[in-house]
């Protein structure tokens, strides 16, 4: 995969062994891959960059995972959210996906689910590519 196809994926945790861990297994599989420990520089580095995808621990210190989801969905609302807990109750799960959050990965994770979260990711990445690149219909190309 080349720099250009790369996924640029934030991973968001106050564990340093599981963001260490997950940073890893991401560019084993060929990501680009930034690190937050809070939702609060979740926030930040969503300002500051772009990204393909964000995967967002919902409890955590100072600002937690709903709250920084609600505030992504507000300026990066194109970038998909993988929520990650091992607190993940069904009902926290629901309302992290009426929010926008477009899967939840338990803690702990396997390979396989992090596997299937960026082939996923990588699929949404070429269709906002594809819809971004189509030609808008005007009068000289109709």
């Amino acid at each position: 995969m080349d720099e250009q196809e790369k996924l640029r994926i934030l991973i968001t945790d106050d564990s340093r062994l599981l963001r260490k861990k997950l940073r890893e297994e991401l560019e084993r599989l060929g990501c680009e891959v930034s690190e937050a420990v809070n939702g609060k520089e979740a926030i930040t580095l969503v300002l500051e960059q772009e990204f393909d995808g964000i995967i967002l621990d919902i409890v955590m210190p100072v600002v937690g995972g709903i709250e920084a989801l609600a505030f992504i969905r507000e300026v990066a609302p194109d970038v998909p959210v993988v929520m990650l807990s091992s607190m993940g109750t069904p009902q926290k799960l629901i309302h992290c996906l009426k929010m926008g959050a477009i899967d939840f990965i338990h803690k702990p994770y396997t390979r396989e689910q992090i596997i299937h979260t960026v082939e996923r990711l990588k699929r949404l990445k070429f269709k906002r590519q594809q819809k971004s690149t189509a030609v808008e219909p005007t009068e000289g190309n109709i």
